[in-house]
């Protein structure tokens, strides 16, 4: 298996992680304190962020993807 490390300080070397990071922030934006986030709040974000289609994966679901694997 090939292994690709991105350069530091390089996010175009890493779109995928990148727009992840994003859609992430849509719901804890910067500075937001993790241990004021309780487990329940976690799991709703995990859950919308895994059944979101994505372009990158032919707008299939990541959860779907896990499934079929």
């Amino acid at each position: 298996m090939k292994i690709f490390f991105a350069h530091p300080y390089s996010s175009w070397e890493r779109g995928t992680n990148e727009n992840t990071n994003g859609l992430i922030r849509r719901y804890l934006p910067k500075g937001t304190d993790f241990n004021q986030i309780d487990e329940k709040s976690l799991m709703k974000i995990q859950e919308k962020l895994n059944n979101r289609p994505r372009k990158i994966i032919c707008y299939k679901t990541p959860k779907k993807l896990w499934i079929l694997n």
